[in-house]
């Protein structure tokens, strides 16, 4: 079991924003060997959803209201910790995600640019591709939306 913290940039503390920035290049540069710019100016906008066990953040995602990021609202930056991937922690934090996006900014349609093979994890979460695939930092990506 995980607990779900949602927080501003300027509400998470230094060693929140380090464990999560750690996850981030962990899995996005270092696991999935893609060597691109994490830090994209993009976090200060964000909400920041952070899934913890044992004070450790283990999942993770970011949500932006529409016109912040993409047209609609938004999720990115998905993950959980390699280790703990078989507990479902990615059904939790994506589904306190969607949550956090209807109840802060009103919203029911929600865009994220999903890496290909995690379709059918997205389908299983109501979202549905709209669009080809496409190359985003040299990995296959599809746009999904949630209505």
């Amino acid at each position: 079991m995980i607990n779900i913290s949602i927080k501003s940039f300027s509400d998470l503390s230094t060693n929140e924003l380090y464990d999560l920035l750690q996850l981030r290049s962990e899995i996005f540069v270092v696991e999935q060997d893609c060597v691109y710019q994490d830090l994209d100016g993009k976090d200060q906008k964000a909400i920041h959803i952070l899934g913890l066990k044992n004070n450790r953040v283990v999942a993770y995602t970011r949500i932006f209201k529409a016109g912040d990021y993409l047209a609609q609202a938004s999720i990115g930056r998905v993950l959980v910790k390699d280790r703990e991937r078989k507990h479902g922690y990615g059904i939790d934090i994506m589904k306190a995600s969607i949550k956090a996006i209807e109840e802060r900014f009103g919203e029911t349609s929600i865009a994220l640019s999903a890496q290909t093979y995690l379709k059918r994890f997205y389908n299983s979460l109501g979202f549905i591709e709209k669009g080809g695939e496409y190359l985003e930092d040299g990995i296959p990506h599809v746009m999904m939306l949630k209505n």
